[in-house]
């Protein structure tokens, strides 16, 4: 669907851009040669009628002129520079919150072809700790962002009964591995949101995320714990559903790899959702490629008070500003 926005605004501001190149260069200097010459025809009656006739610039060439500079400015910006994105599901709390409108650099890991994603100038590389927005690997017609934790060459080592990341940099092929990033955990403490669960009529249910003081209940909810992750020199807070079990049955198993281990190949990250029990990331469906980065999350720019599916209710001007 991006890519598809991102081609529909490209033929727009190509069509355009072309109208007001042949406007500029060709139409308008005719229509000033045809003005001077009805000026010097002597009627003046006349040639007011013939010059307001002649020299008129068309309704739809006018248009198409006028929008072309907005157009290519929004198209250089969305395709090179930065690009908005909604945060859809809860996947990313605390740093993220359903509602959440952010920006992210279009520029941070290399200047891309927007229709093939394909890279023109290299400019950099994920690291450790960056909030990354990708093509979903399964279906790249979808966008994802979670957090980078393994880079080309690491280890990742995940234990569903701590809930804690191990990561072992340069040990692709299971060799020097004796060494492992500094990752260290806060004590768990009651968090400020209760996952809620709706019955959606079909059997299923819908999950929510209310944010309500530690010292209040909600019924039927489930009190998130939260906890600080040190990842080398990037702090950040994730959350767990206290007592929730794993299902370390659908993890991608990785040939040669011991279950809930992966080597990252080169040119892929491992990626993992700060809402660590609500997630869908590698460690269910594998890794990112390097050609699947669309960039890195840095700003929230609106954010709306809403549940997943739902209208907004509200505004949160206080969640404006960088993301940490």
């Amino acid at each position: 669907m991006a890519n598809m926005f991102a081609l529909i605004l490209a033929i727009a501001t190509l069509i355009t851009g072309i109208i007001w190149c042949v406007d500029r260069f060709k139409l308008a200097p005719a229509r000033r040669v045809r003005q001077a010459q009805l000026t010097a025809a002597g009627d003046d009656v006349i040639a007011d009628k013939e010059l307001q006739k002649k020299a008129k610039q068309p309704g739809w060439i006018e248009t198409c002129a006028s929008i072309f500079p907005v157009l290519l400015v929004v198209f250089i910006v969305r395709s090179f520079i930065y690009e908005p994105f909604q945060i859809p599901s809860g996947s990313m709390m605390p740093t993220l919150l359903v509602g959440d409108f952010i920006l992210v650099e279009k520029f941070a890991y290399g200047l891309k072809n927007p229709i093939t994603q394909t890279t023109i100038i290299p400019t950099g590389h994920p690291q450790r700790g960056d909030i990354v927005v990708f093509k979903y690997p399964p279906d790249p017609k979808l966008d994802y962002i979670k957090r980078v934790i393994g880079l080309p060459g690491d280890r990742i080592i995940y234990d569903p009964l701590s809930k804690t990341v191990t990561v072992q940099p340069g040990c692709a092929n299971s060799q020097n591995c004796s060494s492992a990033l500094p990752v260290t955990y806060s004590d768990m403490a009651p968090s400020d949101f209760v996952q809620t669960y709706d019955s959606t009529g079909n059997g299923e249910s819908a999950t929510g995320f209310l944010q309500v003081p530690p010292d209040r209940q909600v019924d039927g909810g489930i009190r998130l714990a939260e906890r600080t992750e040190n990842l080398g020199n990037v702090t950040h807070h994730i959350l767990t559903v206290p007592g929730q079990q794993d299902q370390v049955g659908v993890y991608y198993r990785q040939r040669n790899q011991q279950l809930a281990e992966w080597s990252v190949p080169e040119g892929h990250y491992f990626m993992m959702g700060d809402n660590r029990d609500d997630s869908a990331d590698s460690r269910f469906w594998g890794f990112v490629p390097e050609k699947n980065l669309v960039g890195r999350a840095s700003a929230i720019w609106m954010s709306f008070e809403k549940q997943e599916g739902q209208w907004p209710t509200g505004v949160r001007l206080r969640r404006i500003g960088a993301i940490h």
